[in-house]
C-alpha cells in the first residue's frame, strides 16, 4: 500500500488562514475551542491513522470478515485498533456533553474524518454509523431511551448500525415490509429482513445498537407510514450491560468487489425487542437525520481514498525514471528521467491534486456551517439548515465521483503496476466504488438536488448558498481574481434560476449534469478564495501551489461545466427517444 501521511498542512491553511477558525468560534461563542487546539486534534489525528489503522489497509483486505456459528469476526488488528481509538476519546469527538461527549465542533472533527477515510476506509465505516445513528439517537429518542444508550453510543463502548434497504425496497422505501409490533409495555416487537447492513455484526463492542424502518400494523401506505426503532443486539439489563440475547442474527455477509475488511450483513429480524424512535409513521424524517450526516460522510470518504492514491502517485512518478522529457533532460545524472516530468503524469496528478484540495475546501465549508446550525439562532442558524441542506447532495455525489475518477488516475500513473496487487492503487479503487451507490446512489443525489433542493423549494435554499459563496468572493483581494469568481458565481445562480420552471421529466434528465455543473462552478469560487488567502501566508511553497494549481483548476478543469450546462440544457427528448427493443442489437 501507498503509505499515507495526514495533509496536515493544508489543514491547518484552511482552517487558520482560510475560514478564520478563531473569529468563526468567538463569533458563535464557542471562544473556549480555536485554531491551536484544532492543530493539535489534527496532529494527533494524523499520528493515529497513521500509526495505527492504516497498517491495517492492505491485511485487511487479503483477510476479510468471517461468519461462523452466527458470530462475525473482523480482521486481525481490527478491533484492538477501535478499542484504542475509544480509550483515546475519538469516538466521543461530536457526542453531546450531557452524556459525556466532548461537544466538539465539525471544524475540528471532520478533518480527523478524512484522514482515518483515507488510511482505512473498511475500518472508518463502523464508527462512522455509530456517530450517524448517535446524532439520530440525540435528536429524536425519547429521554429513557437517550438515558440508557447515548452514553454508550457516544462512548463508543457500543456501536450503532442503520438498517433501511430490504431485498424488494432499496430507493423505493414505500414497498418496505419489516413490521413492529406493539406489546402493550412500550415496546414492540420487531419482524424482517434487511440487507447490506454495515457492520451490522462485528467483534468490536460489547453491543450493536440498531436503528431499523418498520410499520406498524394500521401505517398508512407508502412512505407516510414508516416508523423509526431502535433494536438492540442485546437487551440491556438492570445495570444497563449487556443482558438477554435480542431475537436478531446475521443471515450472511456480502461478498463485495471492495471494503472487504468492513462486514456487510444481511440481517434477520424475528419478533427482536425494539423501542420506538420519535412520532409514530415520523420514522423517515428520524432516519434523514441519519442519512443526511452520513451522506456527507460518504464524501469524505471519496475525498479520503482520492488523497490516500495522490500520495502513492505522486511518489511514484518522482520515483520512476522512463525515458525523457520532452521540454528538456531533467537528470542529467541518470538515463531518463522520473516519469512526473512527463506533461501527460503532471495532468493526471494537477488532476488529482486540483480536484482533491478542491473538494477538501468544499468539506471543510460544510463543515463551518455545521457549526453555524448547531450553535447559532434565529435566521443565520435557518441559513445555515438551507446551505447544509444544499450542498449535501453535491458533497455525497460530486466528492465520491472525484473518489472513483482520481484513483482510477492513480492507477493510471502507475502504468501496469497500478493494476498489480502489490502496489495497493487497485484496492483504493475498489474500496472507493461503493462510495458512489450507498446511502443514495449518486443518481439519486443529483434528483434530490434538482428536486427537493431547488424546484420544489423555489430556489430558497440555493440563494442561501449563493450568499454563502458570496461571502467568499467579497473577501478576495485581487480584484482580477474576484470579478472571475463572481462571474462564476453569478453565471450558476442565473442557470439555476433557469432550472426552476422545468417539469418533472425535464428536471430528471437534467439532474445529473446540473449536480457537475454546480460543483464545478462553486469550487472554482473556493479556488479563487483559497489562492487569494494563500497569496499571503507565511509559506512561499503553498502560496505557490495553490496559485498554479488554481491555474490549472481554471483551464483544465472548470471547462467541464460548460459540456455539463450544455447537456443538461439540451432537455429530455434525446435521453428518452428510445425504448423497447431498439436498446438492443437483435
Amino acid at each position: 500500500m501507498p503509505l499515507y501521511h495526514a495533509p496536515t498542512t493544508d489543514f491547518q491553511f484552511l482552517l487558520k488562514d482560510w475560514l478564520g477558525l478563531d473569529a468563526h468560534y468567538e463569533k458563535l461563542g464557542i471562544s473556549d475551542f480555536d485554531c491551536e487546539l484544532a492543530n493539535e486534534i489534527i496532529a494527533q489525528g494524523a499520528k493515529f491513522a497513521l500509526d495505527v489503522v492504516a497498517p491495517l489497509n492492505r491485511e485487511g483486505d487479503e483477510e476479510g470478515c468471517k461468519l461462523e456459528n452466527g458470530k462475525v469476526t473482523t480482521p486481525k488488528g481490527f478491533a484492538d485498533a477501535y478499542q484504542e481509538y475509544v480509550a483515546n476519546g475519538w469516538n466521543a469527538m461530536l457526542g453531546s456533553a450531557e452524556y459525556d461527549g466532548q461537544d466538539l465542533p465539525y471544524t475540528m472533527a471532520v478533518p480527523v474524518h478524512e484522514m482515518l477515510n483515507a488510511a482505512n476506509l473498511s475500518w472508518r465505516l463502523t464508527t462512522m454509523l455509530t456517530e450517524s445513528s448517535t446524532l439520530a439517537v440525540t435528536k429524536h429518542a425519547s429521554k429513557e431511551l437517550k438515558d440508557i444508550y447515548l452514553a454508550k453510543l457516544i462512548s463508543g463502548e457500543w456501536t450503532g448500525t442503520m438498517n433501511l434497504t430490504e431485498p424488494h425496497a432499496g430507493t423505493d422505501l414505500s414497498l418496505l415490509s419489516t413490521k413492529a409490533e406493539p406489546q402493550g409495555d412500550g415496546s414492540y416487537k420487531v419482524t424482517g429482513n434487511k440487507i447490506f447492513i454495515t457492520a451490522g455484526d462485528h467483534d468490536w463492542s460489547a453491543n450493536v445498537i440498531h436503528l431499523v424502518l418498520a410499520r406498524l400494523p394500521d401505517a398508512p401506505k407508502g412512505v407516510k407510514g414508516i416508523s423509526l426503532f431502535l433494536v438492540p443486539k442485546f437487551l440491556p439489563d438492570a445495570n444497563n450491560e449487556p443482558g438477554e440475547a435480542n431475537s436478531l442474527s446475521v443471515g450472511s455477509i456480502e461478498h463485495k468487489m471492495g471494503i472487504k475488511a468492513s462486514p456487510t450483513c444481511v440481517m434477520n429480524f424475528d419478533g427482536a425487542t425494539g423501542y420506538l424512535v420519535g412520532e409514530e409513521n415520523q420514522g423517515l424524517a428520524c432516519m434523514f437525520t441519519m442519512m443526511n450526516d452520513a451522506r456527507f460522510q460518504v464524501g469524505l470518504q471519496g475525498l479520503g481514498a482520492a488523497e490516500a492514491s495522490y500520495q502513492g502517485a505522486l511518489t511514484y512518478a518522482r520515483e520512476r525514471v522512463q525515458s525523457r522529457a520532452p521540454q528538456g533532460i531533467q537528470n542529467p545524472e541518470g538515463k531518463a528521467d522520473p516519469i512526473v516530468f512527463q506533461p501527460d503524469v503532471a495532468r493526471m496528478l494537477l488532476t488529482q491534486k486540483s480536484l482533491i484540495e478542491g473538494c477538501r475546501a468544499l468539506s471543510l465549508f460544510y463543515a463551518k456551517f455545521m457549526d453555524v446550525e448547531k450553535h447559532a439562532e434565529g435566521q443565520e442558524k435557518e441559513d445555515a439548515e438551507k446551505i447544509l441542506q444544499f450542498l449535501t447532495p453535491i458533497c455525497k455525489a460530486f466528492m465520491t465521483d472525484m473518489g472513483l475518477e482520481t484513483t482510477s488516475l492513480g492507477v493510471q500513473v502507475f502504468g501496469g503496476h497500478g493494476f498489480i496487487r502489490e502496489w495497493g492503487m487497485e484496492q483504493l479503487m475498489r474500496d472507493v466504488r461503493i462510495a458512489m451507490l450507498y446511502e443514495g446512489t449518486n443518481g439519486i443525489q443529483a434528483l434530490d438536488l434538482i428536486g427537493r433542493k431547488l424546484t420544489r423549494d423555489g430556489g430558497q435554499m440555493m440563494e442561501a448558498t449563493y450568499n454563502a459563496f458570496s461571502a467568499l468572493v467579497n473577501d478576495i483581494q485581487d480584484s482580477e481574481a474576484k470579478n472571475l469568481a463572481q462571474g462564476i458565481l453569478d453565471d450558476w445562480r442565473a442557470s439555476s434560476a433557469d432550472c426552476l420552471g422545468m417539469d418533472a421529466t425535464t428536471a430528471a434528465s437534467a439532474a445529473c449534469d446540473y449536480l457537475a455543473y454546480s460543483a464545478y462552478s462553486l469550487i472554482g469560487v473556493l479556488w479563487y478564495s483559497m489562492a487569494d488567502k494563500a497569496q499571503h501566508s507565511e509559506n512561499a511553497v503553498l502560496a505557490a501551489s495553490k496559485m498554479k494549481t488554481r491555474n490549472f483548476y481554471m483551464e483544465r478543469i472548470l471547462v467541464r461545466r460548460d459540456a455539463h450546462k450544455a447537456a443538461y440544457k439540451a432537455g429530455p427528448d434525446s435521453t428518452l427517444a428510445i425504448s423497447g427493443n431498439e436498446f438492443d442489437y437483435l
